[in-house]
């Protein structure tokens, strides 16, 4: 029977309801136990789960089930195939959250080439820093293609042309035909992909990760948090950083979790966006951050309002907390603002890992929240106490305990092992370490000794749990991002005036707990007002290229320390400073 169904003019038809994927599935859940990524992808899709992107204000704009996300990957890769692209050639990626960077990550993979994710260009800097950053990181991975998203073609497609790299827009690379072909099998111990450690836009370091690698770390995940049927996953954490692409992106395919994400920049617009999407989505019980992401959500509670009015966070169960020092401040502000939503301080789940390491090193096991022991400051130094000055104890966060197959060793600065509650250097070892820097074997076997990979970090072992009190080596890390001293130093050398081993840049740690740059800078001139103009100068130069505020003091000539071969000594620096050894010109504000 025909029906004739006469519409006003001026109605409008319904769209389709938006639906997202399945919180839980009838697909018995495997933890990562698979020979390589693509197997994971392969597996995840005979299910219901997926990825779920979401606007700024937190509406489903895109599910994205696990299948649908192998089919394109699949047609990805036979339009790499068809491009000229061969297994262990690099393709580099700009890693912005959504459905056209996930396709194209395992399509690389399925394709048997590696993918490289790259950043988003920052808020700060300009376009040529970006184009800059980007120039030395292609050159350092020398891949076969760039592909990036249209918003941001200029930038990319000029880096692209200074390397000599083939540049693709992707909304152009995916309308491409896709012709099946033959796709290369993948070795377990092959190299899954690069990922770029430090965000130095001078000494980018690429870890290489097997697959291997990848999937026991990833199914160290599931067994350290305690994963169960009912899990689910919000994340805002950006592509590029090894806790947004391992934990939140690899992780949930290898381990089949329905996931629900915000892009970094609306987060960092609307961060309360983050726990509306939590609230909102019942099955919620994962969510990852970096102690200034929980820091700016506290920040942002108005005291005349009751979180409960507008937050439900009672289930959210691992309120995990890793990428930088984990401040208990912090973490105790936000109890404060969110427990009458809910929120648990048991919930928190503080960890330790880096890139080197694939991800997680130690994870706290759930339900044990934030523990801390304090320690004397000048342990924390490797210096001692001085007669008539006041004792200051610092909290130092438990880190949880070494994940499965991850051996954890402090260590003294000549290899040598430290008893318990000793402090030195940390080392680990484990399936899931690096097999090294890409093309830098001299970085490699500065850090990897007998199987051992030197994190650079300092902590110490009580009772089985690890302690990290700060790092050994130079890098400082700013509300979870990465910056070498180097990058600091190199653009105060670039005003008129300064030459290398002028500038020495460390971090400090603020009395509130706060890692913040110092920057100590060798100053000839005696004219105070030149002085004064000279540290602004200074501090808007740094500013210009790292977006960060830092501490700027002039100091007279020839009192930065040097080693015995003549380097500077960042580390000597740091404590001559803190010791009040150092002291630099008195200038007014």
């Amino acid at each position: 029977m025909n029906l004739d169904v006469k519409v006003p003019l001026d109605s409008q038809a319904e769209p389709a309801m938006l639906v997202p994927t399945a919180t839980e599935d009838a697909l018995p859940r495997r933890f990562a136990d698979f020979a390589t990524l693509g197997d994971a992808l392969d597996y995840a899709a005979t299910g219901q789960r997926g990825l779920n992107f979401h606007d700024a204000r937190g509406n489903l704009v895109r599910p994205y089930p696990f299948s649908e996300l192998r089919q394109d990957a699949l047609l990805q890769a036979y339009r790499l195939i068809e491009a000229g692209v061969k297994p262990q050639d690099r393709i580099a990626l700009i890693a912005e959250t959504g459905v056209e960077f996930a396709s194209l990550f395992f399509g690389v993979i399925y394709a048997g080439a590696w993918p490289v994710p790259l950043p988003l260009p920052t808020s700060f800097g300009g376009a040529q820093s970006y184009i800059d950053q980007l120039r030395v990181q292609l050159d350092s991975c020398d891949p076969s293609m760039l592909i990036y998203p249209p918003e941001i073609g200029a930038m990319c497609a000029e880096a692209a042309r200074i390397s000599d790299v083939n540049g693709v827009d992707w909304s152009e690379f995916g309308s491409r035909a896709a012709t099946q072909a033959m796709l290369p099998q993948a070795d377990t111990m092959d190299i899954a992909y690069l990922q770029y450690s430090s965000g130095s836009t001078r000494f980018p370091h690429g870890v290489a990760i097997t697959h291997h690698a990848l999937l026991n770390n990833l199914s160290a995940h599931s067994h350290g948090m305690q994963l169960v049927e009912t899990d689910r996953c919000v994340s805002w954490l950006p592509w590029y950083h090894d806790m947004g692409l391992v934990g939140c992106f690899l992780s949930v395919v290898a381990n089949q979790v329905s996931t629900d994400y915000l892009k970094t920049e609306d987060f960092a617009r609307r961060p309360l966006a983050w726990l509306d999407l939590i609230s909102r989505n019942s099955g919620t019980t994962l969510s990852y951050s970096p102690t200034f992401g929980y820091d700016i959500c506290a920040r942002r509670m108005s005291s005349q309002t009751r979180a409960s009015d507008r937050f439900d966070l009672s289930r959210w169960r691992v309120a995990g907390n890793g990428a930088d020092m984990i401040r208990p401040d912090v973490m105790q502000s936000f109890v404060d603002a969110f427990a009458d939503a809910g929120f648990k301080a048991t919930a928190f789940l503080p960890s330790y890992g880096l890139a080197e390491a694939t991800l997680a090193v130690s994870i706290m096991p759930p339900g044990e929240g934030i523990i801390v022991e304090l320690v004397e400051e000048t342990q924390l130094s490797g210096g001692s106490q001085r007669a008539g000055r006041p004792q200051r104890f610092r909290a130092i966060v438990n880190c949880g305990k070494p994940v499965k197959d991850m051996e954890v060793e402090i260590r003294e600065e000549d290899g040598t092992p430290l008893p318990e509650k000793a402090i030195g250097k940390v080392w680990c070892r484990g399936p899931s370490v690096m097999t090294g820097y890409f093309r830098d074997p001299d970085s490699t076997e500065a850090c990897m000794k007998n199987g051992w990979l030197d994190t650079g970090d300092m902590g110490y072992i009580s009772e089985g749990y690890v302690y990290i009190v700060g790092r050994a080596k130079d890098m400082i890390i700013v509300n979870g991002r990465n910056h070498w001293p180097q990058d600091i130093e190199w653009a105060v050398e670039q005003l008129p005036g300064f030459k290398q081993g002028d500038i020495a840049a460390f971090a400090i740690t603020t009395p509130g707990g706060e890692e913040t740059p110092a920057v100590l800078v060798q100053c000839r001139t005696s004219d105070e007002k030149e002085r004064v103009r000279l540290r602004d100068e200074i501090r808007e130069r740094v500013r210009s290229v790292t977006g960060m505020n830092c501490v700027i003091e002039l100091v007279p000539p020839r009192t930065l320390p040097r080693t015995s071969s003549g380097k500077l000594s960042r580390a000597k620096a740091r404590n001559l400073y803190l010791n009040g050894d150092i002291k630099p010109y008195d200038i007014a504000a």
